[in-house]
């Protein structure tokens, strides 16, 4: 995702890779792969990064030892946590999934395989598809 770094509103947000923990509910968290937090650290008691509230992006790269944990679990958590939208990059498809909450609650689904893709709740944020899958 170094596209997505040099894009960021530095006084806004920070990425994080492999690092905040998401609470989906007391003492249960997921860590995704890809996340942009709001730019005020937040530790909890056992001095990890936690975030209740949801996340304006989140992403979860394929893999084979991970994809199915990734859309049978993390995924519905995510979108019953609120966050605003979320990716599962496919690295061997070579497509992004991108899930965009809507008003209503619900969300929209999006398949991203080449071309220009915007982050729509992150303004200006746009990745190229092709050099994503370099």
């Amino acid at each position: 995702m170094a596209q997505l770094l040099p894009q960021l509103d530095a006084a806004r947000f920070e990425l994080r890779m492999n690092a905040p923990t998401l609470q989906i509910s007391p003492g249960t968290y997921l860590i995704p792969d890809v996340a942009v937090v709001p730019n005020r650290g937040l530790t909890d008691e056992t001095g990890l990064e936690n975030y209740e509230d949801p996340l304006l992006f989140v992403a979860e790269i394929w893999s084979p030892s991970t994809g199915i944990y990734d859309v049978d679990t993390k995924f519905p958590e995510y979108r019953r946590r609120g966050d605003c939208e979320i990716w599962r990059i496919h690295p061997r498809d070579r497509t992004v999934i991108a899930w965009t909450l809507q008003p209503d609650g619900s969300y929209t689904e999006t398949t991203h395989r080449s071309g220009i893709a915007t982050v729509g709740t992150l303004p200006g944020v746009r990745i190229d598809m092709d050099r994503l899958f370099e």
